[in-house]
């Protein structure tokens, strides 16, 4: 009985445990510059060892957040608390806090090595802690052996490894990244993602990363919180956020994603029947929570969970049919533009496992497109 508890706790995070402390905790905090608010009581709480993404469109307060968290701004009124202490006030020379900025700030007149030593040196340690913890950091980072370089000779990756090792030379407690990756192209960026994951790992420094890349915040995070308008929307791990969205807002912000209107027209235990005039029949949706008969609710269903035939689906719920108006081929997938007879467009993705020419529908071509009740999403927000 005793090894089955510790099993249990082993597979119960940290954000799960009713008894765990969080190592960041940012309590009601508002900011304000005048009549401008930028974020609006933000509550937020932060375990040891994650990797956490704000997450939102231009504007919406998340570097401000994360200058908070620096020190860089006091907030208009609230708390920031690190391990249990209230920073709110303390300046961030003070903090055990470091933050990676957008545009990396690597000092051009320094070599790789001087950049990462500066802040070592303005902390008083000793010549030779300062070689071991450059020596470390670069190791980490993959760049030994780059230590006499100028910034002007390094790449864009590079550069950003560099900015990243004098960060991690402080030892600091939370490393704070903004847009860590913007500068980078796509596939430079995709492979410094998992870069950055295994190195947060072995060095189990509590990383919060600002991101409006919605691909690099669910490839990095073990958490991520959608902000908007100053506020936070939702907060979950990657999976529950793309799966089961607490809002319109969020269901469109992350990923893409078709929304149907209407109406609850039978509640049962686990799932709702609901209908809607832009689809054929009535729809299935599993769901465990109460919704009375006549509620507006919206159904949210991911392009890859509709299947598209040209047979019409025996079963008399969760269809519809339309015609393909567009199809745009990407390699491995292929989404097709169907118009359905209501007018809506609805967008489905499928696995090109064949040929497109293989395929025995296509344009203008009329196709039913069904779904698993578990695979829509009732929204009430």
């Amino acid at each position: 009985m005793e090894n089955t508890v510790k099993s249990l706790k082993k597979n119960i995070e940290k954000w799960q445990d009713i008894n765990a402390e969080p190592y960041i905790q940012v309590q009601d905090v508002t900011k304000s510059y005048g009549e401008l608010v930028t974020l609006k009581e933000i509550s937020l709480s932060v375990y040891k060892g994650e990797l956490f993404s704000l997450l939102g469109r231009s504007g919406c307060g998340k570097t401000t957040l994360l200058r908070i968290l620096a020190g860089f701004e006091k907030p208009t009124s609230g708390k920031v608390l690190i391990d249990g202490i209230d920073m709110t006030n303390w300046p961030a020379y003070k903090r055990p806090v470091n933050m990676m900025f957008q545009s990396y700030a690597l000092f051009p007149h320094m070599t790789v090595a001087q950049n990462i030593a500066f802040g070592l040196k303005q902390d008083g340690l000793s010549k030779h802690v300062i070689d071991e913890r450059v020596k470390e950091s670069l190791a980490l980072v993959q760049l030994s052996g780059y230590e006499e370089r100028k910034p002007d000779r390094l790449s864009g990756g590079q550069r950003q490894r560099v900015a990243l090792a004098r960060s991690l030379a402080k030892r600091p407690k939370l490393l704070l990244l903004d847009e860590p990756m913007a500068a980078l192209d796509k596939k430079l960026r995709e492979q410094t993602q998992f870069e950055l994951v295994n190195i947060q790992e072995k060095v189990g420094i509590t990383f919060i990363v600002v991101t409006h890349d919605q691909e690099e915040a669910m490839t990095m995070s073990t958490r991520m919180a959608i902000m908007d308008e100053g506020k936070i929307r939702q907060v979950g791990v990657p999976h529950d956020v793309y799966e089961f969205p607490n809002s319109k807002y969020v269901a469109e912000f992350i990923g893409t994603v078709n929304l149907f209107e209407g109406v609850v027209a039978e509640q049962e235990l686990d799932h709702v029947l609901v209908e809607s005039q832009e689809i054929d029949c009535p729809c299935y949706a599993a769901h465990t929570g109460a919704l009375p008969v006549g509620s507006k609710v919206t159904l949210a269903i991911r392009p890859e969970k509709i299947m598209v035939s040209t047979m019409k689906p025996a079963y008399p719920r969760n269809w519809t049919i339309g015609v393909i108006k567009e199809i745009a081929y990407l390699g491995d997938i292929s989404i097709y533009y169907v118009q359905l007879e209501s007018g809506k467009m609805v967008r489905a993705t499928l696995p090109n496992l064949l040929r497109l020419s293989e395929r025995n529908f296509t344009w203008e071509d009329k196709v039913y497109l069904f779904w698993r009740a578990e695979n829509s999403v009732v929204l009430t927000a």
